[in-house]
């Protein structure tokens, strides 16, 4: 079923507006199932996404205004979420010892164990959507891109 029936829109203006609708539907669609599978960890999807940019850094110490411009969602406060974070003793605060003022996060030995946990569950979300050929997700990649202008 296509975006049209989804959402039941029977015209678009054009195929660009159809384009850019159809991608927030799926956005929206595909934050739904990665939701459903980490809320039982009462993990969102942005803390998940620190923990991803934490281990992405091998371990290494990594700022807080780092790991916000490297955010998925540009919207997410990421002192917020690591302070959640750190009350679930997933990541550890400590202040840079050639910046007073930096804040460095790393992943504690827990946080490792959870994100592997939940890069199963999400590497599972993921083989559920498997319905394009390699050359396929690499060209809608690529059309993603050119769409952003990146």
């Amino acid at each position: 079923m296509g975006v049209k029936e989804k959402i039941k829109q029977s015209k678009f203006a054009d195929n660009r507006e159809k384009a850019v609708v159809n991608i927030t539907y799926t956005q929206s669609y595909l934050s739904g199932c990665f939701n459903s599978v980490l809320k039982d960890h009462k993990i969102s999807m942005q803390q998940f996404n620190v923990l991803r940019i934490l281990k992405g850094q091998h371990f290494n110490p990594v700022s807080v205004l780092e790991i916000s411009s490297r955010m998925l969602d540009k919207m997410s406060n990421a002192s917020r979420l690591i302070d959640k974070l750190c009350a679930k003793e997933l990541v550890i605060k400590k202040t840079s010892e050639g910046d007073r003022r930096q804040v460095d996060i790393t992943l504690t030995s827990k946080g490792i164990l959870k994100l592997d946990e939940l890069n199963m569950l999400v590497r599972g979300v993921l083989q559920e959507h498997n319905n394009l050929s390699e050359v396929e997700y690499d060209h809608l990649n690529k059309l993603l891109d050119k769409f952003r202008n990146d």
